[in-house]
């Protein structure tokens, strides 16, 4: 049974420009259970909108909670993000296995976040079954909000069914004509220039042109700049 998205619990946020970030975070990765505790400054917020930058339907569908029980009530694993256990015995994981946790629960889940100043209060994190804690530099161990719910969110997508745009954006390489006739005009382009010297190294240098050429896996419009080049350098002769 395939786990639904966890829930970003924010408890008692204070600013709404960085629950806005927050939510533009959420978005990044595919989240969009936003749950807010007691905001400080009150629900809807006007700064909120504006910091997430797109992230428009995560903050017009934010759930707003008196508790964090009631927060949470939903939730069969809950887990406290903290840079520490504050006296409080809980498991404690790395966000990666805190991931792999949720991705194999098979039920609703939620991560919490506590208030920019302080973080999460020891009774916050009573309520949790495991702490996340990312090992930071022990000497600047600060995260702002934004920062934390990235990091938790990123490990989550890695083992969710998301697109990559940088594998469906390649262009497959050109066809092996295509390189050839970039081989053949760089070679003919060269031949005036005395470049091929001395003459009986001249098999030799364009074995190694070739090799050169094919070893980046170009695609088409790549050789067609490449061409451009040459003959721009053959013009300009």
């Amino acid at each position: 049974m395939t786990a639904p998205p966890p829930a970003i619990v924010l408890v008692r946020p204070q600013l709404g420009e960085n629950i806005g970030k927050a939510a533009r975070a959420m978005l990044n990765f595919g989240l969009t259970d936003m749950r807010l505790v007691a905001p400080r400054d009150g629900w809807p917020n006007p700064a909120a909108l504006p910091a997430a930058s797109g992230a428009d339907g995560v903050i017009e569908g934010a759930q707003i909670f008196d508790t964090l029980s009631e927060a949470v009530a939903d939730c069969a694993q809950v887990f406290a993000t903290t840079v520490r256990k504050r006296g409080v015995p809980k498991p404690v994981l790395s966000p990666a296995e805190a991931a792999r946790t949720i991705h194999g629960s098979g039920a609703q889940t939620a991560i919490l976040f506590g208030p920019e100043r302080s973080g999460l209060d020891a009774e916050d994190v009573a309520l949790a079954r495991a702490i996340v804690t990312v090992p930071v530099n022990p000497e600047f161990s600060s995260l702002n909000l934004a920062q934390a719910v990235i990091l938790l969110a990123y490990e989550w997508s890695r083992g969710a069914d998301l697109a990559v745009p940088t594998e469906t954006d390649m262009l497959p390489p050109a066809p092996q004509a295509e390189l050839d006739g970039l081989v053949t005009h760089l070679e003919s382009a060269l031949e005036s220039t005395g470049y091929y010297y001395p003459p009986d190294r001249t098999p030799t240098t364009k074995r190694t042109l070739r090799s050169i050429l094919t070893k980046p896996g170009w695609t088409t419009p790549e050789i067609q700049a490449m061409r451009g080049v040459v003959s721009a350098l053959q013009k300009r002769r």
